[in-house]
């Protein structure tokens, strides 16, 4: 049986942000305005998130849930593509066609293959369990393009010796492909790694406070943690490939001046 949370309840440990806000003042870190703004944006958030989930769930209708599906990856794709300090035109299509292949198709496999939810649009499982993946794609496609198109700009010079020296597109960006790759997947992998040792995973703990077993609680983060790592591999190789096909042309010519690097140099000083 789960317990319920009173509204009284969420706004007395609201004043636990007091204590991020008195050791940002104590240590002059500058972020007492950020920790209020970021805490009472959240629950604006969540609160409406709550009425909207409300309403869909009622409907149970699949063209409510696959609108709210297409808006989350929208947001989604927004916050990944303005993470990268180097960018190009069409960063935030591709972090939108990276993050919207990857999610939805592991959603559909998820809650068809793996759980078997019928109907498949079911709004209390599509909806959170897409929602864990668009999260878990952001930080993968974001990783992912902001390490590929920092090497690019860094490693100019060495990519485009390759070229000149008869290597393909291909070979002269693969090293820096994987490694982009490799970013946007550590996370993810990392938390595999300490997970049931060093922490608890949420998912887990919510299900275990809302009175599931402990053995099902386990077996639903276990799903969904290989889930997770799929997305963040199919999302990062995503963005990197699309990246990819942008900085480079047919003739195997690295176009740098499609990423912005020029105009973020700063202009030479001129002579006193």
């Amino acid at each position: 049986m789960s317990l319920h949370i009173a509204l009284w309840q969420v706004a007395a440990s609201a004043a636990l942000l007091l204590v991020s806000i008195g050791l940002s003042w104590w240590l002059k870190l500058g972020l007492g305005r950020e920790i209020l703004v970021a805490g009472v944006r959240m629950t604006v958030q969540l609160l409406l998130v709550g009425l909207i989930l409300a309403w869909v769930f009622a409907l149970k209708q699949p063209l409510p849930v696959v609108a709210i599906g297409l808006v989350m990856t929208l947001l989604a794709a927004q916050a990944s593509s303005a993470r990268p300090k180097y960018r190009y035109r069409s960063l935030f299509l591709d972090s939108f066609v990276a993050i919207f292949g990857s999610s939805f198709l592991l959603t559909g496999l998820t809650l068809s293959a793996v759980l078997r939810i019928h109907p498949w649009f079911e709004p209390q499982y599509a909806v959170p369990i897409l929602g864990m993946i668009l999260g878990n794609s952001v930080t993968s496609v974001a990783l992912g393009a902001e390490r590929f198109t920092a090497d690019l700009h860094a490693r100019r010079g060495e990519v485009e010796g390759q070229l000149l020296l008869g290597a393909t597109r291909w070979e002269a960006a693969h090293p820096l492909m994987a490694t982009a790759v490799k970013t946007g997947m550590l996370p993810t992998l990392n938390s595999m790694t300490v997970m049931g040792i060093v922490s608890l995973p949420g998912m887990m703990t919510g299900q275990i406070l809302a009175g599931e077993s402990p053995q099902n609680a386990v077996h639903y983060q276990l799903v969904m943690m290989f889930v997770l790592a799929a997305s963040s591999a199919l999302g990062s190789l995503g963005v990197v490939l699309l990246a990819y096909h942008r900085l480079f042309d047919n003739r195997d010519r690295l176009r740098l001046e499609r990423l912005g690097a020029e105009r973020l140099r700063k202009p030479a000083s001129r002579p006193g």
